[in-house]
């Protein structure tokens, strides 16, 4: 569970712009522990959100204060889930998350929310009070593809993300054959870190034609 606020920016690139910063990351960064072969893997989330939309108007309007939960796992492999919460709080970001098993999951799927109650786990007790009280139900899935860097010094990540595809079956949460269509044809540079960036990576990264986003992968999901 991380409760330390984190500094997280987001940049559009294009593919020549990831083939240069990803090849000098290479040379000065760690792949992430969950990285396949190439350094890349499969990301599928599970998002949460109301009848009234409130995570998507709070992400459009810019709220300064905001959240989401969502449940997720890797590479197809459903051995090993968590469930996130991920909220904003004036300007820096911050995340708790929480193992969460297969059964529990496809409890939520067939509206089975004791199961969130009879953990006895905060967060699943989070999740479970406002499902109850603010009507979250699961909405979307997103999957995309994720290649991602660690840098000690400053507990920095930085990931490409691409190939972003959804689908509304959210039933079909655990199916690695889900039909799933394109949100976005887009390169998503993130870049997260504690209390600074170091030189060298604010140096590797900077990508002076291209401005800062607030591009969400959920938001563009929903809005197809």
């Amino acid at each position: 569970m991380n409760e330390k606020g984190r500094h997280e920016h987001k940049l559009n690139i294009n593919y020549s712009d990831y083939m240069q910063l990803s090849s000098k990351l290479r040379h000065i960064a760690d792949f992430d522990e969950n990285a396949l072969d190439d350094g890349s893997y499969i990301i599928r989330s599970l998002y949460f959100d109301n009848y009234a939309d409130k995570a998507v108007i709070e992400k459009l309007s810019g709220a300064s204060r905001r959240e989401k939960f969502r449940i997720r796992f890797y590479n197809n492999d459903p051995s090993f889930i968590r469930l996130e919460k991920k909220s904003k709080a004036n300007r820096l970001c911050y995340k708790k998350n929480a193992p969460i098993t297969l059964a529990q999951c496809e409890g939520i799927l067939d509206g089975n929310l004791g199961l969130l109650k009879e953990s006895g786990q905060a967060l699943m007790m989070e999740l479970y009070t406002k499902m109850h009280y603010q009507n979250l139900r699961p909405r979307t899935i997103v999957d995309y593809k994720r290649e991602a860097y660690v840098y000690p010094a400053g507990n920095v990540r930085i990931t490409f993300d691409s190939n972003i595809r959804t689908s509304n079956n959210v039933g079909g949460l655990f199916n690695p054959e889900l039909v799933t269509i394109p949100a976005a044809n887009a390169i998503v540079l993130e870049i997260k870190y504690d209390g600074f960036i170091p030189e060298i990576i604010r140096q590797l990264v900077r990508v002076d034609s291209r401005n800062e986003t607030e591009f969400s992968k959920y938001v563009v999901s929903r809005l197809i």
